[in-house]
């Protein structure tokens, strides 16, 4: 038999693995709604993180906590049914930049809708907008702490 857990333990055990299940359920939420516009949970974010502005592979990786040969995939998956293209960068000559294509935006404005009723549904069953913002605050606290700290391998070296 292990060690019983400290208190600390039990926070961080039970952190971690509430986020794995919130990755799962919100992976689920996600496919659900892309899934009538014609595309992926995956697709849609990657589109998502292009749609304000293009970003080589690597920036999307980074900014979804994805592996870039992951979001690779999906990007040349995109450029192949003609919902993104890739673009020259003029910082970097071998990192292209991903750009959605019109049929890309089209995709993802078809979502909207169903993606705006079941945040409304979200934040009632949360007790409200206020509520919900507080939950996405913790949330990002959380990262960002993880963010500052090396990792435990890091922390031996």
């Amino acid at each position: 038999m292990g060690t019983p857990e400290t208190p600390r333990q039990a926070l961080l055990s039970g952190a971690a693995v509430t986020v794995f299940r919130l990755n799962g359920q919100f992976l689920a939420v996600a496919e659900g709604l892309a899934k009538p516009a014609g595309l992926t949970a995956a697709w849609w974010q990657v589109l998502g993180a292009v749609l304000n502005e293009p970003l080589p592979v690597a920036a999307i990786a980074r900014e979804m906590g994805m592996a870039r040969q992951s979001v690779q995939r999906v990007a040349d998956l995109l450029v192949e049914r003609g919902m993104a293209a890739y673009r020259a960068n003029p910082a970097h000559r071998r990192a292209k930049l991903l750009v959605p294509t019109p049929e890309g935006r089209a995709a993802v404005e078809r979502i909207s809708p169903e993606h705006e009723e079941f945040a409304g549904r979200l934040s009632r069953e949360l007790g409200g907008d206020q509520e919900f913002a507080a939950a996405l605050e913790a949330l990002r606290r959380l990262s960002a702490a993880l963010d500052r700290l090396p990792s435990p391998s890091a922390d031996r070296s």
